[in-house]
């Protein structure tokens, strides 16, 4: 039976509410209350609400070493990046830090900076730590080599996929990308579109082209000139949007594999002397919002939707920890955010 006597004013300053606390106030075991607070176990909702409204009364705040050591688990996650730039990974793992901080789960971040030797060192020191699974992520949708030295934990990939298709990745769609930048050329009236992108080596590039060839059949027109490959600078940017204008003076509208190379694209087509987006329109790619809004214009680019990434990917992994794990590769969508350089309007 549950004991309904009131706390208010009989428990003293010093006093913390424990776990045998909000069990005597619930009526229940404290494996219950346990189990409730940590949403696992079958446990009927009515009983669940009893126990978080007891806990509640009795202001209970878990002690992170008691959780660990009751459930076996640390309540940390390791995330390994890859990126030192820390451009992609930071938005990865804030949307991570999302999710996992509404399960009450700390995150441990080591960049081993794309070193074998430096990942395996930092596996090693988070086995030690006792986290509970790992989350790996990089700079680039090219896919890596399975995280090795992890035994049973469960990991999950975000952005950067496992070689291995039964791993959990979670990626985003870099098709897509290209085809809705296309698309919205093709709306605006522009028929003359050439493409500036990264190096030939990165998988993200051959699938943003192929999904801009795609909008671009379907809209009956054809890429102006060849796709230029470079580096991911603005210099190259500023570079390939030159060699084209100057061998295409009709192009109306440039496709730009990342931000970054647009912003050079802007400069370039000032340089030449046309207006933007009077005389040529142009896209971007990543909304990397510290370069997007402010561009002159202001630039309009995909958002690849790196948040949701980890968001998504910290969910599956805490589904993985309890047991629930899921398997191969899951993108996430990206949604094309429409500025003053498509849009002199906008």
């Amino acid at each position: 039976m549950a004991d309904t006597t009131p706390t208010t004013g009989h428990r003293g300053p010093d006093h913390r509410a424990t776990v045998r606390d909000v069990a005597r106030r619930a009526g229940v075991s404290p494996g219950t209350v346990s189990k409730a607070l940590n949403g696992t176990g079958q446990i009927s909702s009515a009983t669940r609400e009893r126990i978080r409204s007891a806990a509640a009364e009795l202001d209970f705040r878990p002690n992170a070493l008691a959780r660990s050591v009751f459930g076996r688990r640390s309540f940390t996650v390791g995330v390994i990046t890859t990126d030192s730039f820390e451009r992609f990974s930071v938005p990865v793992m804030l949307g991570a830090e999302d999710a996992l901080g509404a399960g009450r789960m700390s995150v441990f971040l080591c960049d081993s900076r794309g070193d074998p030797i430096r990942e395996r060192h930092y596996v090693e020191v988070l086995l030690e730590r006792r986290v509970d699974g790992f989350i790996v992520t990089g700079r680039s949708s090219n896919q890596r080599p399975p995280l090795a030295g992890t035994g049973d934990l469960p990991v999950v990939y975000a952005l950067t996929p496992s070689a291995d298709q039964q791993d959990c990745s979670v990626v985003v769609d870099d098709r897509t990308s290209g085809t809705l930048a296309g698309e919205h050329l093709l709306r605006l009236g522009r028929r003359q579109i050439a493409h500036v992108t990264g190096p030939d080596d990165f998988d993200a590039v051959h699938q943003r082209l192929a999904g801009l060839r795609t909008a671009l059949q379907a809209g009956d027109a054809t890429l102006v000139g060849a796709p230029m490959f470079g580096g991911w600078t603005e210099a190259w940017g500023r570079q390939a949007t030159q060699i084209l204008l100057r061998a295409h003076p009709e192009i109306d509208a440039v496709h730009y594999g990342s931000d970054l190379l647009a912003r050079g694209g802007i400069d370039a087509l000032r340089d030449l002397g046309r207006r933007i987006p009077e005389d040529v329109a142009i896209t971007g790619t990543d909304n990397w919002e510290l370069l997007t809004e402010g561009a002159r214009p202001p630039l309009t680019s995909v958002d690849m939707g790196l948040a949701e990434v980890g968001r998504t990917a910290a969910h599956r992994l805490l589904d993985a920890i309890d047991g629930r794990p899921h398997a191969g590769r899951e993108q996430v969508g990206c949604h094309l955010v429409v500025r003053a350089s498509t849009d002199g309007t906008a």
